[in-house]
């Protein structure tokens, strides 16, 4: 297990010459990759949620594509179409962005629900259908999605079916000071951290990001552990300040990110905490609050963290 913990260090290393802090958001997000699920990174604008993704496609390395999402993209603009071919007087498909090992889909909800649902297949399945033919995207395929919070003005909420398909949603907050001065060092000495991911060397290769993948499912969960994921989800279905509760996919996306995170310690085992420290991330997107906790004031975040303080943490 030391062989990931090793990978990430390295990565880690290239992300941060243009990412200043965010080091927890980063982990989450590599973390996401070798479990083989997607990431939500909702943010207010100019907090470097897509300069955080260019920067980690850059250095993971493979086919990298980016749509940017906008009130008149339409779905086969996402996914492909099919193109008349007068030499032949056949219809051939012409693969759109979404065929790439990493997709980065900036600013997801600028765009309409009908738009967003064309990822839905993309992201469960790994495969996209046009004119009634499947076509299977690359094994690695990953989407790194980036938002602006929902109450921010010219946005659309995130359809439910498709917020469940996020494995995690990571909230990235205004930088700290000392982060932000080096930031503007950076720029007074001439430095445009824009252009640094264009820079970035790939320290780990598409395919071992599969490799890692296999290694991360290798991790050993005991039965207390699984029962622990299982009860924190369960209790979001009857928790009094939610309406609807996490789904069964919730819990497996835990579990997971948990043995990803268990390797990215060094250990080829998954501990309560790893779990802990996962669930709001994996949960934060997936309840809905009843509406007089959200006239209280009341956050998702709240609400999960009382949740797992309240859910029996295994020996």
């Amino acid at each position: 297990m030391g062989r990931i913990a090793d990978v990430y260090k390295a990565v880690a290393g290239e992300v941060g010459r243009a990412v200043v802090g965010q080091d927890a958001a980063l982990q989450t997000l590599f973390a996401t990759v070798i479990a083989g699920g997607h990431a939500l990174l909702e943010g207010y604008p100019g907090t470097a949620k897509t300069l955080a993704v260019r920067a980690l496609a850059a250095a993971i390395g493979g086919r990298y594509s980016r749509i940017q999402f906008t009130p008149d993209l339409m779905p086969a603009d996402i996914t492909g179409t099919s193109v008349f071919n007068p030499a032949d007087r056949t219809f051939e498909f012409r693969p759109g962005p979404v065929f790439a090992d990493l997709l980065l889909a900036d600013e997801i909800n600028r765009a309409p629900s009908k738009t967003q649902s064309s990822l839905l297949e993309a992201m469960q399945e790994r495969r996209v259908t046009a004119d009634g033919k499947p076509h299977d995207l690359p094994p690695a395929f990953t989407v790194f999605a980036t938002q602006n919070p929902i109450e921010y003005e010219g946005t659309y909420p995130l359809p439910e079916a498709q917020l469940d398909r996020f494995m995690v949603k990571i909230v990235i907050a205004y930088p700290e000071a000392d982060h932000e001065r080096v930031m503007l060092s950076r720029y007074r000495d001439g430095v445009m951290i824009h252009e640094l991911p264009s820079k970035i060397s790939p320290r780990v290769s598409v395919e071992d990001v599969l490799a890692l993948r296999q290694e991360v499912h290798a991790i050993r969960a005991e039965d207390a552990i699984v029962a622990y994921c299982v009860d924190l989800v369960r209790q979001t279905r009857q928790w009094p300040a939610i309406t609807v509760g996490a789904s069964p996919r919730a819990a497996i996306s835990l579990l997971l990110l948990a043995k990803a995170v268990a390797a990215l310690g060094g250990r080829d085992f998954v501990i309560p905490d790893d779990v802990k420290g996962c669930a709001p991330a994996v949960l934060r997107h997936r309840v809905i609050l009843r509406a007089e906790a959200e006239i209280e004031g009341t956050r998702a975040d709240d609400v999960v963290r009382d949740l797992i303080n309240a859910v029996k943490v295994p020996k």
